[in-house]
């Protein structure tokens, strides 16, 4: 790979910075949100996410896997913990009894993601998570994270109308990124996305005002903001379980990007990396955070901007560290108006959602294997398209899992893969 001369290498490292802002605010702003946190304990949620972030993604990149992957707020954790805010109410339990539950059930979880990791369960995820499961994981992924993206990008409120001047500029900010990535040449393609976000930002500051900055300031790093710890056996067995979806998650994403570098992961670096998400999934149990995976959008944004060398990521997520410790700093990169975002982001995973694709022209595609693809891909974007509600019939501590598109499909097409193998052993003898 070709070194990049210094003021390239600092663009890239402020670049991976603000993709690192983009990915993470949202997600301490929504479970402050949910769990009516005032606005200095938001602020100083903010600010540990930053500084913890920054902290995870370099020790991964540095003695973890050792890959540029911004290892950020895991999405299964995410959905789930506002999954069971939504229903805390039906199941009688107050917001504090369920924050602690899931503090219970992240320390758990982050023990045994640790546990697992040292004594080699990578290698039956290997096994599990087979090129078929894979491409499922990357397509149902990439769909349900673009709808996301996309109802921000379009500023599609709760009445469910598209909001057309913001919608322009999104789509502007869309095709002016497509086209600096595909057809960009040096650093225009190089630089796509923060070239995105920052002229995108400056347009929507011109045209439509600039966000308010929360306030400054917030205490870092306070023990046990949602509640005391608490043992509601249902909610933390179901966080268990989560944490071992995520470790499925972080396989799924290292697998994926080796492909970017033309090299096989060793099992140690294997090992490594889920010995930094296990301690951070016990970090995020104690100062009320969601748990850390790597983020597979990294690898739309690496393939948007075509650097792989680590030293820009770890100086994104040296920065990353600064604007947390720094209260001015953080509020104001959290003005970054959230359809900027999306609008990036979307063009991120819509790189993603090609890898998934060119994943499925290495696949044998007989009749047999048509129906292995097609099967748990249907099932799972049926699901993503209609509301949580609609499993209100379930017993609510299953309704989580059965309400998710992506974890439904990934089962499902685990189970299918399974009978197929012992489908062909049967025939075999």
């Amino acid at each position: 790979m070709p070194q990049l001369s210094k003021p390239a290498f600092s663009l890239a490292g402020i670049q991976w910075l603000f993709f690192m802002v983009v990915n993470t605010v949202v997600v301490p702003l929504s479970i402050s949100l949910a769990f009516g946190l005032t606005d200095a304990e938001t602020a100083g949620l903010i600010r540990t996410s930053f500084i913890t972030i920054g902290a995870a993604s370099l020790l991964q990149s540095l003695i973890g896997h050792r890959y540029p992957l911004l290892e950020g707020h895991g999405g299964i954790w995410w959905g789930l913990v506002l999954s069971l805010c939504a229903s805390a109410p039906a199941m009688g339990l107050s917001y504090s009894e369920l924050g602690g539950s899931l503090a219970v059930g992240m320390l758990l979880a982050g023990v045994v993601t640790i546990v697992l990791g040292a004594i080699g369960f990578t290698e039956l995820l290997q096994k599990i998570f087979n090129p078929v499961v894979l491409v499922i994981y990357l397509f149902l992924l990439s769909v349900q994270l673009i709808l996301y993206f996309f109802k921000g990008m379009m500023g599609i409120g709760e009445g469910g109308a598209i909001n057309l001047p913001i919608a322009f500029l999104s789509v502007i900010i869309v095709v002016a990124v497509l086209v600096m990535s595909l057809i960009g040449r040096g650093g225009i393609a190089n630089f796509s996305i923060l070239i995105g976000m920052i002229g995108g930002w400056g347009a929507y500051v011109l045209f439509f005002g600039s966000e308010t900055m929360p306030s400054a300031g917030g205490t870092i790093f306070k023990l046990l903001p949602l509640g005391e710890p608490k043992l509601h056996i249902g909610i933390v067995v179901t966080a268990f379980i989560a944490g071992l979806i995520n470790m499925a998650n972080s396989l799924v994403a290292i697998s994926t990007v080796e492909s970017l570098f033309n090299e096989r992961t060793t099992l140690a670096r294997y090992q490594k990396s889920y010995y930094v998400t296990g301690a951070g999934t016990i970090i995020a149990g104690l100062f009320g955070l969601i748990p850390f995976g790597p983020y597979s959008s990294s690898i739309g944004f690496l393939q948007s901007t075509r650097i792989f060398q680590r030293g820009p990521f770890i100086l994104g997520s040296v920065l990353f560290i600064v604007l947390g410790l720094v209260p001015a700093l953080g509020g104001f990169f959290s003005t970054m108006p959230a359809t900027v975002g999306d609008s990036v982001l979307f063009v991120a995973y819509l790189q993603l959602f090609s890898t998934a694709i060119r994943n499925v022209r290495r696949l044998p595609l007989d009749s047999i294997s048509m129906h292995r693809l097609t099967i748990p891909m249907l099932v799972g974007l049926s699901i993503l398209n209609v509301p949580p509600a609609t499993f209100g019939a379930f017993p609510i501590m299953l309704q989580p899992l059965v309400s998710n598109g992506l974890l439904v499909g990934v089962l499902l097409s685990v189970m299918m893969e399974f009978m197929s193998r012992n489908k062909v052993k049967e025939l075999t003898h």
